[in-house]
């Protein structure tokens, strides 16, 4: 490795080298490598005394584009999302472990700085309200409420929605008897990550689903009277063709 090789410290205020965990000090150099890329070409050197210090070495050939996606970690806009996804984690790191980090080169300059426990508390949103539907196989009705809960499975998925007894006694003789689409109203709320979570959701009606194969359900479709299906040598080859075409729109 050459001797103009570009060095990089990775320095945590709260750990001490002795007392980190390897699983988390693993963690820690796997984000920084994430962060620095070109993983071929960059290297963890070691670990230095004091303030948990991680010093990762970059091959010459290679520190002008590091020091561009470092760069590019500290720009408003235009941050590579691979940047960025590794700049979140080292903060989520941080934070768990009640620290600060600051990655600075071999002279000294902070490159940057990494907020980790004294980040501003992320801003959740909601909750809001808004009409939805599910569909799933009725797995349970139940509850000595008047709000009755309703769990409907959808492959490995658990809708937990709630009913009026009325509805749940109307609900009932489906029990495990096919796919039922409920509408209702759902209440949601928007996490920090972005991610949205069902909170509450009100069932007002639903029916039931005809889980009937498709090459069935062409058939019966065929056999109506003055149906356009029937001038289709094959249906099924239309159907998908439909199918691509509203992809294509959305």
């Amino acid at each position: 490795m050459s001797d103009a090789a570009r060095t990089y410290h990775f320095i945590i205020d709260a750990l001490a080298p002795d007392r980190v965990p390897m699983a988390r000090l693993a963690e820690y150099i796997a984000d920084l490598a994430r962060l620095l890329g070109h993983k071929e070409h960059v290297h963890f050197e070691r670990v230095e005394p004091g303030s948990l210090a991680l010093v990762q070495q970059v091959e010459q050939e290679y520190a002008g584009r590091v020091h561009e996606r470092l760069s590019a970690a500290n720009s408003a806009e235009s941050v590579p999302d691979d940047v960025a996804d590794a700049v979140e984690s080292l903060n989520h790191h941080l934070a768990q472990d009640d620290a600060t980090g600051r990655l600075r080169d071999d002279r000294g300059a902070e490159i940057i700085y990494f907020p980790g426990r004294d980040r501003p508390p992320p801003q959740t949103f909601g909750p809001f309200k808004q009409p939805c539907t599910f569909d799933g196989v009725l797995i349970r009705v139940g509850g000595k409420d008047d709000t009755v809960p309703v769990h409907l499975q959808a492959g490995d998925a658990i809708h937990i929605c709630n009913s009026t007894r009325d509805m749940a006694r109307r609900l009932a003789p489906h029990l495990y008897q096919g796919t039922l689409r409920v509408w209702g109203e759902g209440r949601w709320e928007r996490e920090a990550s972005g991610n949205w979570k069902l909170i509450r959701f009100d069932v007002s009606e639903f029916k039931q689903l005809d889980d009937a194969p498709i090459d069935e359900v062409v058939q019966r479709l065929r056999e109506v009277k003055g149906s356009d299906w029937r001038r289709f040598d094959d249906p099924l080859a239309e159907i998908q063709r439909l199918r691509r075409d509203s992809d294509q729109d959305e």
